[in-house]
């Protein structure tokens, strides 16, 4: 058959034709065995034999890889020799039955042939076969042969010889194929320009690309309309490269079994449709291999699915290096539903919203096992305790505890009513049916599992019960105003004291200390102390201030002792995976300071994103020398600046403007509209106390009401004094607890925000800006993977696909400029030293000397048959395929070293157990010598011993250690006799021996030597006969007989009967069992 197509191809090329289809399915045999090629759809006349084509078209798993190249490589093309590779392919497919790549999508198959090596024939009975295939298959097109070439090798001028026997066999089977019928094999899937076609029966929905990097045109809508067939489809999940796109479904798809992470475990990523679970593999095969620290980001909007990523993240994390016999698995991964329980909020447009920032970092040893979970948190949304909007809960863990208190009947524990849900303040119960609170009692058993599996103990998580209903109770005190007679002082009272004496019996403070301090309030300036009465606002200001400060410390010591509990403590270098979750953009209706860091939050993190995918990569092209066009896209660091500038910037303005006492938001709005100049920056048409910013996801409208109140954060010195005289060792705690790095970069205490005329304040402007600088710190310190959460519909309902929607996300993230950068582009920049130690034990030889210069690197890539890539000045620049075929060979390699390594170490333990083996041998016969030379002494008389043996050491100890020296012999001993007597129970001898006392010994001459006289009872003669054959000198087969002393060095299971021991006689002579 190949050789009859040779010929058809030398024929077609000799006429300036390139068919550029070839396949087994295109190769016809008539009724007379003669081959017919057929197919010439797709076909090109060349205008004469030196001629090119550079349109990418063909079968995908046949295409040769300079034909995939042109459809992303302007200056790439091919000739006739293309076909050529082709036959190659349809050569392994007529010998194995389908062609390489098969058990891939075409698209995929596409996206693996030109980064792979050329594929072999795995068959080891076709040896003249495989060298076909080996010459045909070369990547390099300047080195492969022509057709009328082909025409000369060994394998197809057999074939022509064995021509007429071969067109019998196939006569043959086309009979019977023709009598029995024959399988029809389903067409083959072809492309043009990067698209897909086929056969109109094939399925249409199949046809979606795993990676948007294949796509041949790329426009907005071509991008929308293939997230859309695949979300139709429930493939959720798509590549940008090495990049992730997810869109939330808004349901229950059962993509996150354990078969599922079993499928992405250590395995190559585009060998595996795209899942979240392979961004984590990836992370960790990257850390494994590379040893750097590694960070995974995941970005999007309110509701788009970051947590649920994050958890799923962590889950695969875990379950890649976990560790066997060991329930830290399950501690960590209980730590994200316990944040979530008290940093969880519903929101307006989230059931389940983050309302603080988390990056959570595994650490993990060099050989991949998880030792450990560290979690740092940023803002957490302090005035959601006190104030929320319609439409929106405090955090979750109010209405667990409350509902899980009620069910366990602990009501009165906790000073509550029975039916007490509609009566705090601070939770808002829009939402108080019944599978609502089915739903909170479940959450508040899991909050409970999780707390026990983590390791809080008891008396812990009550006293966190008690700070919780203490705060609910505060919540409800409730002012009123007392007017005196001639109305020159505005005090305040609390009209139902009974909310306070709960709040203070829970809180262990006692409440005339709390009414004071809620009531009064006092300054200290130039020595004095001036105390004045609060009116309804300030009383209420402070009791918020309270309970703010008590919730935020309280979330902080929780998340201290998780980290306590989990971190990292060895001294041994430990690796990290950081896994940043935090809250989306946010555009309400009502938008104030909390949405404003929040936003900030995501500028500074797609900045990062901008930074690391288009800026940094472009300048290391053009410092390193590579030619490629340059993609532009849209930059919000003008955006940045004019929020975090100094001393401009809108928060520095807000700082300044909290400093002042008598400052208002009027003012605040009015320093804004006079420092502020950019155009990002948007000035209301009325006098509302409101400006707008121009994000990169959209304009947003800030309401500046409580602006400055809310930066100033504020705590009373009396309300940090109330609280430290509380009788709680919990709550005491909270007042002493140091002050988180990332919430201020001086040490000191958690007491920043007291008030005094004597020191500057640090307000919560001041602290987000060290978060977020610690935040990109360690986002910069690792390789980071990006994953980017897309939100379907803002109904958050299960099937609907808002392409409006989807499009204007995918357009402020720049999901368009990021598919061209990585077509173009190179994902992975090495330098020359770090990629050839990483790498150069793939294909050099252990005694080759190795420079880290290029032209080794370039060595290194030519062996591996790899294309595509780049040389720097410095660098070695590679597409995302690369370094995963690169990861691939690494990890076979590494498996066959395993496998020669534990070949060593077995021969190096066989060698030690026969040379072990030879001297406990000799140590046996040597024991065995002595006791047939006490055979022969008088039995009535001991002797000692004199003669000394190499391996029978003499004990020499000090007087006072002979005691304990014969206790430890004696359990060895003992064995060895027990062993004697299951070796001859038939006989009814009995050996009697026992330890000489040492007081015995004091009365004989002091021979400097430790012994043990051993005398042989002779109560029967049938023992004396046993004793009396081993008179004779030891020979090997003895030695495996019936005194088989290895038995009798062996540790037993059945000590002497006592009956035994009493029949022991102190008689006989002492050799050291131990050196035996």
């Amino acid at each position: 058959i190949l050789h009859e197509t040779v010929q058809a191809l030398d024929f077609l090329h000799s006429n300036n034709c390139i068919h550029r289809d070839i396949k087994g399915h295109n190769i016809l045999l008539t009724e007379n065995a003669d081959i017919k090629l057929v197919d010439f759809g797709v076909s090109s006349q060349l205008r004469h034999g030196n001629d090119r084509r550079n349109t990418s078209v063909g079968t995908p798993y046949w295409m040769a890889p300079e034909v995939i190249a042109c459809e992303q490589q302007e200056r790439s093309w091919y000739d006739s020799r293309c076909d050529v590779w082709s036959l190659g392919i349809t050569a392994i497919e007529l010998a194995e039955g389908d062609p390489p790549l098969s058990n891939l999508h075409p698209m995929r198959a596409l996206f693996q042939i030109p980064g792979n090596p050329p594929p072999r024939l795995s068959r080891k009975d076709c040896l003249l076969l495989s060298e076909f295939v080996s010459q045909v298959l070369v990547k390099d097109i300047e080195y492969r042969p022509y057709a009328n070439q082909l025409l000369g090798h060994l394998l197809i001028r057999k074939g022509a010889e064995y021509a007429s026997k071969a067109k019998h066999e196939l006569r043959k089977e086309i009979l019977r194929q023709r009598i029995y019928g024959r399988h029809r094999r389903q067409p083959e899937i072809t492309t043009k320009h990067g698209k897909l076609k086929s056969h109109k029966r094939y399925d249409q929905n199949n046809l979606n690309v795993d990676d948007l990097v294949t796509l041949g045109t790329l426009s907005e809508d071509i991008i929308v309309d293939q997230l859309r067939r695949r979300f139709e489809v429930d493939q959720i999940y798509t590549y940008i490269g090495d990049i992730l796109i997810a869109i939330n479904p808004y349901s229950s798809l059962g993509l996150y079994t354990t078969m599922k992470q079993k499928m992405y475990f250590k395995q190559s990523r585009s060998h595996k449709p795209p899942h979240i679970f392979a961004i984590a593999d990836a992370a960790y095969q990257t850390l494994s291999h590379q040893k750097t620290n590694q960070s995974i980001i995941i970005s999007g909007e309110s509701g788009a699915g970051k947590t649920e990523s994050g958890n799923l993240l962590l889950k695969q994390l875990v379950f890649l290096g976990k560790v066997p016999k060991s329930n830290l698995e399950e501690r960590i991964l209980q730590v994200n539903p316990l944040l979530e329980a008290f940093g969880n909020a519903q929101t307006g447009i989230n059931s389940n919203s983050s309302r603080f920032g988390k990056f959570l970092e595994l650490s993990f040893l060099p050989t991949g096992r998880v030792t450990g979970a560290k979690v740092n948190v940023y803002l957490l949304e302090q005035s959601r305790i006190v104030q929320q909007t319609k439409r929106e809960r405090n955090f979750h863990v109010f209405y667990y505890i409350h509902e899980g208190i009620l069910s366990e009947e602990r009501y009165r524990e906790f000073h509550l009513d029975s039916d007490s849900r509609k009566t705090h303040k601070y939770l808002n119960l829009d939402q108080d049916d019944y599978s609502t609170r089915l739903k909170n009692l479940k959450m508040y058993n899991e909050m409970k599992n999780s707390f026990n599996t983590v390791g809080f103990q008891n008396d812990e998580t009550n006293a966190i019960y008690s700070i919780i209903f203490g705060i609910l109770h505060m919540g409800d005190i409730i002012f009123s105003e007392v007017v005196s007679h001639d109305n020159t002082d505005n005090k305040s009272k609390i009209v139902d004291l009974a909310p306070l004496y709960k709040a203070s019996s829970l809180l262990g403070v006692d409440p005339h200390d709390a009414l004071e301090c809620l009531l009064e309030n006092s300054v200290s300036t130039r020595g004095e102390t001036i105390i004045r009465s609060n009116s309804v606002i300030e009383a209420s200001a402070t009791r918020d201030s309270l309970v703010k400060a008590l919730y935020s410390r309280l979330f902080d010591w929780i998340v201290n002792k998780i980290n306590g509990l989990l971190s990292y403590h060895s001294r041994n270098d430990h690796l990290t995976i950081g896994i940043l979750d935090i809250f989306g953009f946010e555009n309400f209706e009502y938008n104030s300071f909390e949405q404003l860091c929040i936003n900030i939050a995501n500028e500074q993190i797609q900045y990062f994103f901008n930074q690391h995918i288009f800026t940094w990569e472009q300048q290391e092209y053009m410092a390193e020398g590579i030619a490629m066009d340059l993609v532009e896209f849209t930059d919000n660091r003008p955006v940045l600046d004019m929020l975090l500038s100094r001393p401009i910037g809108l928060l520095a303005l807000l700082d300044e403007e909290s400093r002042f006492p008598r400052a208002t938001d009027k003012s605040l709005i009015e320093k804004f509209h006079g420092n502020i100049k950019s155009k990002l920056y948007v000035r209301p048409k009325s006098n509302a106390l409101c400006f707008g910013v121009m994000h990169y996801a959209g304009r947003v409208i800030y309401q500046a009401d409580e602006f400055l109140n809310k930066n100033r954060q504020v705590v009373g010195h009396r309300v940090m004094k109330l609280l430290r005289s509380s009788q709680m060792p919990m709550v005491k705690s909270l007042v002493h607890i140091l002050m988180p790095e990332n919430r201020n970069n001086a040490k000191g205490s958690y007491e920043y925000g007291v008030q005094s005329a004597s020191r500057p304040q640090q307000t919560a402007a001041t602290y987000f800006r060290h978060s977020l600088m610690e935040l990109l710190q360690k986002m910069v310190n690792g390789k980071p993977q990006f994953v980017r959460c897309i939100k379907p519909n803002d109904a958050r309902l299960p099937r609907i696909y808002d392409a409006n929607k989807v499009q204007k996300q995918l357009r402020y993230i720049g999901v368009m400029e990021t598919v061209r950068i990585r077509q173009q582009g190179f994902s992975h920049r090495i330098p020359f030293q770090d990629f050839l130690s990483r790498y150069s034990s793939l294909v050099f030889k252990y005694s080759e000397k190795i420079y880290f210069t290029r032209e080794y690197c370039r060595v290194l890539l030519l062996r591996l048959n790899m294309t595509g890539w780049a040389l720097g000045k410095s660098k070695v620049f590679l597409k995302y395929f690369h370094v995963e075929f690169l990861s691939k060979v690494q990890e076979e390699k590494i498996k066959k070293i395993v496998i020669v390594q534990s070949c060593v170490r077995g021969w190096l333990a066989r060698v030690k157990y026969k040379r072990l083996r030879r001297e406990l041998m000799s140590s046996v016969v040597t024991l065995q010598r002595y006791v047939r030379g006490v055979e022969k002494n008088n039995l009535d008389k001991p002797h000692k011993v004199t003669k000394t043996d190499a391996n029978v050491q003499i004990y020499k100890p000090k007087e006072e250690s002979r005691k304990q020296s014969n206790k430890d012999l004696e359990p060895q001993f003992y064995a060895l006799c027990s062993d004697l007597s299951r070796s001859h129970s038939s006989s009814s001898s009995d050996a009697r021996v026992e330890y000489e006392s040492h007081e015995n010994q004091r009365s004989k001459p002091n021979t400097g030597e430790s012994t043990m006289r051993v005398y042989l009872d002779s109560e029967t003669a049938a023992y004396n006969e046993r004793l009396a054959k081993v008179n004779q000198s030891p020979t090997a087969d003895e030695f495996e007989g019936p005194y088989n002393f290895r038995k009798l060095l062996r540790p037993t299971a059945h000590p002497p009967t006592e009956s035994l021991r009493k029949r022991i006689v102190s008689r006989g002579r002492l050799y050291d069992l131990k050196a035996m």
